[in-house]
């Protein structure tokens, strides 16, 4: 029978709601914040993606945040926006006022429920718990007819206490009970175990949805997944890549896309417009500046690449000898070539449209057209991966108070190195010139003196977008100051010019970070 839902109707029972936690649990990774804009533009994608939730923050976790939420709430339509929030009646109260403006709406709530996260985190008898999550959940259905409860460290958790807890949760009015694998220490029989009993012995366990929110400390986070679906789960959690805390979450593309490859054996279907999945997770990757590996699955640039000569003759015979699932289906394109330099402004947009981009302001497809004119002069071939990456340094940074404007630098082997740096700061250009180390110390040396600045350089990494001696250099900066991390990314057939994109990147960022007041403690025992 079809589960009756106050944001979904009448589901039918083969399809899976898909519950993207990117801008929360994802952004919760070391590097991986993002500022007001980037969550919005993610916000976006993921909607167009096809998402059915997006958890857009933590709400009492900052200011910053709160706004993002917010912001989030009042502009994206389609998915149900949900704010998370502790046992807590401050955190309820302002994950509601988040929001509100949304024209679906969901208020996520949770608390542990294992013997050792309640004795040695929340210092709470079983008993108190309990009661917390009765009077959490009730107060959240005051504000919303959508409520989902989590139990922290559920696939931890007593079987006896987790009915206990589920049942309650359930009386006090949760639509949707999500069990946790948060430290990522099940393997698939432990989560299909867990669903099942649940399903069994909780009373009104037939008029809920079961979500499943599994991270990957051992790998396993997708194929706890799947197990948990095949136990009856209808919500999976995931994120976009797979970020999330510590060893991430499970990824939506490979969950998505397994559903979709295996029906014969999963039975289930997603809203998910899987020919998005490409843009959707390159634009979190130039948000973040971290790459996927080559060789993930789905997204990765190996993952429909064939180099054995045994593999090449199948699949030029016929692509499924080697392809389970096509390019196409997931966003990848078979042309490599596309553009060159005597390809227009026309034609440069529609490949950024083609690429994902959307609508670009003019200002910004001025810059990248002229930066793609300077590349194809310079390259004997110009890929898409070449063009997305020169594009993301303009498009993503529109309104950083920082630029980059030149750079002018002189090395060798008989002497310091000289960099020539000039930068515009809130619209004013400013030059420094400064010696170092080589001509990347040059460089940020010379930065230091246009923006005086006490961050510490905590990583440099250069990689190649594309293969060849021309390739482009994509450059990842980590910057750390009073705690505060940071990532930039620059990209440019230059590895000291993308360097110093990177480098300027990442103080655009940190200058977001300062503005915002430090997050409240979200590790506090959950005492309302």
């Amino acid at each position: 029978m079809p589960i009756q839902h106050p944001s979904f109707g009448a589901l039918p029972e083969d399809r899976i709601i898909i519950f993207d936690t990117t801008l929360r649990d994802g952004e919760q990774s070391p590097g991986f914040s993002m500022n007001l804009q980037e969550k919005l533009r993610m916000a976006e994608a993921l909607a167009e993606l096809g998402v059915d939730v997006i958890e857009a923050g933590f709400p009492i976790a900052s200011p910053g945040d709160f706004e993002s939420v917010r912001l989030i709430a009042e502009n994206i339509r389609g998915p149900v926006i949900a704010g998370l929030a502790r046992a807590a009646r401050a955190d309820i109260l302002r994950a509601a006022e988040a929001v509100a403006p949304a024209e679906r709406r969901r208020i996520h709530t949770f608390i542990s429920t294992s013997a050792l996260h309640m004795k040695h985190k929340l210092r709470m008898e079983p008993d108190e718990v309990l009661a917390a999550v009765t009077d959490s959940v009730s107060l959240a259905r005051q504000h919303t007819d959508d409520v989902e409860w989590s139990a922290e460290d559920g696939s931890r958790t007593d079987r006896d206490f987790l009915c206990r807890c589920v049942e309650a949760a359930i009386k006090a009015g949760a639509t949707t009970i999500n069990i946790p694998d948060t430290v990522g220490y099940a393997v698939p029989a432990d989560m299909h175990a867990i669903f099942a009993m649940l399903r069994e012995r909780v009373p009104g366990a037939d008029g809920v949805i079961f979500s499943t929110h599994n991270h990957n400390d051992l790998g396993l986070a997708v194929a706890n997944t799947l197990a948990a679906v095949a136990a009856g789960v209808r919500q999976i959690e995931c994120t976009i890549n797979g970020i999330g805390e510590r060893a991430g979450n499970a990824s939506l593309e490979e969950v998505v896309m397994a559903i979709r490859t295996r029906h014969d054996a999963i039975g289930c279907t997603t809203g998910v417009v899987t020919p998005n999945i490409l843009k959707t997770s390159k634009l979190l990757a130039a948000i973040t500046g971290f790459d996927v590996q080559p060789n993930k699955a789905i997204v990765g640039r190996n993952a429909f690449a064939h180099e054995s000569g045994i593999h090449q003759d199948g699949v030029l015979k016929n692509a499924a000898t080697y392809e389970i699932m096509t390019p196409e289906s997931v966003g990848w394109s078979r042309s490599s070539l596309v553009m060159g330099k005597h390809s227009g402004r026309a034609a440069f947009r529609d490949k950024l449209r083609a690429l994902g981009y959307g609508e670009v302001g003019d200002n910004q497809l001025n810059d990248a057209f002229r930066r793609f004119k300077d590349l194809a002069d310079r390259k004997k071939v110009v890929y898409d991966e070449d063009i997305a990456a020169l594009v993301d340094d303009e498009v993503l940074r529109g309104h950083n108070r920082i630029r980059f404007v030149a750079l002018d630098v002189h090395a060798g082997s008989r002497g310091p190195a000289r960099a020539e740096l000039e930068l515009e700061i809130d619209g004013t250009a400013k030059q420094a010139s400064a010696t170092g180390d080589g001509p990347v110390d040059a460089t940020f040396n010379a930065l230091r003196k246009i923006f005086p600045h006490e961050a510490v350089l905590r990583l440099f990494s250069v990689g190649a977008v594309t293969e060849g001696t021309d390739a482009q250099a994509r450059v990842t900066v980590r910057l750390e100051e009073d705690g505060k991390m940071v990532d930039g990314q620059g990209a440019d057939t230059d590895t000291i010019v993308a360097s110093a994109r990177a480098y300027v990147h990442a103080l655009n960022k940190l200058l977001v970070k300062r503005a915002r007041t430090a997050p409240e403690d979200i590790a506090t025992a959950m005492r309302a």
